[in-house]
C-alpha cells in the first residue's frame, strides 16, 4: 500500500509523534510511506521534519505554512498535492488537522473518480465531534475513514459517520525507550529529591484548562499529612509562573513542588524518578502520550475521568480513577504512596498493558484495517 501521512503543522506538538510512530510501523511492514508537512522556520527548536529525518522518514512533500482554509489561496497547494499523489500512485492520504484534511479532500476530488486515493482523518480529541453542518461536510461522505483516539470515542462518532468506516486506536509510544528501569540516584539528587521522598509526577504543558488549581490544592492537602511527599511537574508554558509557581508559593508548597521544566535528552530518566503518575486533563493530543509513556515505564497512574483516560487507565488494575476533587485526588495519591506492594502490582499491569495496546505495531494494525475498510 502507498500511504501519504499529511500534516499542515510543522511543530512537534502532541499529534506529531503518533503520526511518526505510525508511519515508521507501516514502513517496517513493507508499505511505502511518504510524509508531507510544511517547512519549519530556521529558528524552530523541534519540528516534524527535524524529528522524522534522522529516523528515515524525511518529508517528501512540502505543504505551504499557514492555518485555516483559503478557498482561492490554496489552489497552488492543491495542484501540487494532486500531482504528488498521481506521480506516486498514493492509495491513502492520512490527514491529521483540519487544514491538511480540506486540502486532501479538494485535491482528491469526488468519490468514484479513477485513481482517487482514500482520505482518512485522525481526530485527536476524545470528545465526540459536534453534529454541525461544517463537520458533516468535513467528516461525512467524502472522508473515507475516521480514526479516533479510543474505542469509546469512535463509538461516539458513529452517528456522524452514518455507517462509514470509523475506528478507535490508542496512541503509540516507544516501549523500549520507556522500559521499566531504576531511577538514577544522581538525577534524583539533581532534581532536589531525597532517597526517602515519595514522588507524584505530572507531565503537561502549564495551561489554564489543565487544572493546575486542582493539582496544587490536592498537593497542599497531602503535604500537610505526609512529610515525604513531593510533586514533580515536567513541562513548560508561558503562564507557568502565574498558574503554577506563584500559587504553589502561596499554598506553602515551595519546598514540596519541583518544576523540572521541559526535558528532552533525559526525559525518560526524569519520568523514572516518579513513583506515581497523575494526569488531570488531556491536552492537544487526546491519546495522552505522557500517560502512555509512564505506563510503559511501569508507573501506575491516578487520573480523572476526562476524555479517554478511563479507557487508558483500568481502575484498580493499572491505576486509579478519581473525581475532580482535591480530597479525592490527594487520598488516592496517599493510598498508593503508602503501599509500595500495591503500587508495584499496578505498575507491572500498566507495563503489560502498554506492551499490548500502546505500541506502534498495534496502532498500525488499527490504521491499516481502517484503510482497507476505507478503500472498500
Amino acid at each position: 500500500m502507498r500511504i501519504l501521512q499529511l500534516t499542515s503543522d510543522w511543530k512537534w506538538t502532541g499529534p506529531a509523534e503518533p503520526m511518526l510512530r505510525l508511519g515508521l510501523a507501516q514502513r517496517a511492514r513493507g508499505h511505502e510511506v511518504w510524509l508531507g508537512c510544511p517547512r519549519a522556520p530556521a529558528s524552530a527548536d523541534r519540528s516534524v521534519g527535524g524529528e522524522a529525518g534522522p529516523l528515515g522518514l524525511s518529508p517528501s512533500f512540502e505543504l505551504p505554512a499557514g492555518r485555516g482554509v483559503r478557498p482561492l489561496g490554496d489552489l497552488a497547494a492543491i495542484r501540487a498535492l494532486r500531482s504528488f499523489v498521481a506521480a506516486h500512485g498514493i492509495d491513502v492520504i492520512h490527514t491529521w488537522h483540519t487544514r491538511d484534511h480540506v486540502l486532501a479532500l479538494r485535491a482528491a476530488g469526488r468519490r468514484g473518480r479513477p485513481g482517487r486515493p482514500a482520505i482518512v482523518r485522525s481526530h485527536r480529541i476524545a470528545e465526540a465531534i459536534p453534529d454541525r453542518p461544517w463537520n458533516r461536510w468535513l467528516f461525512g461522505a467524502r472522508t473515507d475513514g475516521l480514526l479516533c483516539v479510543s474505542p469509546a470515542t469512535a463509538q461516539g462518532n458513529r452517528r456522524l459517520r452514518a455507517g462509514r468506516p470509523v475506528r478507535g486506536a490508542f496512541g503509540a509510544v516507544d516501549v523500549e525507550r520507556f522500559a521499566p528501569r531504576a531511577a538514577s540516584p544522581g538525577l534524583r539528587a539533581e532534581l532536589g529529591l531525597a532517597d526517602t521522598d515519595r514522588v507524584v509526577g505530572i507531565v503537561a504543558r502549564v495551561q489554564g484548562h489543565r487544572r493546575f488549581d486542582l493539582l496544587l490544592a490536592a498537593a497542599a492537602q497531602l503535604a500537610a499529612r505526609d512529610p515525604s511527599f513531593r510533586l514533580l511537574v515536567v513541562g513548560r508554558g508561558t503562564r507557568r509562573a502565574e498558574l503554577a509557581e506563584q500559587p504553589a508559593q502561596k499554598l506553602g508548597l515551595a519546598d514540596r513542588v519541583i518544576f523540572a521544566g521541559y526535558r528532552r535528552g533525559d526525559y525518560a530518566e526524569v519520568l523514572r524518578c516518579i513513583d506515581l503518575f497523575t494526569f488531570l486533563v488531556p491536552g492537544s493530543d487526546g491519546t495522552c502520550r505522557a500517560l502512555l509513556e509512564a505506563a510503559a515505564c511501569g508507573i501506575p497512574a491516578v487520573t480523572t475521568r476526562r476524555g479517554a483516560l478511563p479507557e487508558i487507565v483500568r481502575d484498580g488494575e493499572t491505576g486509579l480513577l478519581v473525581d475532580e476533587r482535591a480530597e479525592a485526588l490527594a487520598s488516592a495519591w496517599e493510598a498508593l504512596l503508602k503501599d509500595p506492594d500495591r503500587r508495584a502490582r499496578l505498575g507491572q499491569a500498566a507495563r503489560k498493558r502498554a506492551e499490548q495496546c500502546f505500541t506502534g505495531d498495534r496502532f498500525a494494525d488499527e490504521a491499516l484495517a481502517l484503510y482497507a475498510e476505507a478503500q472498500g
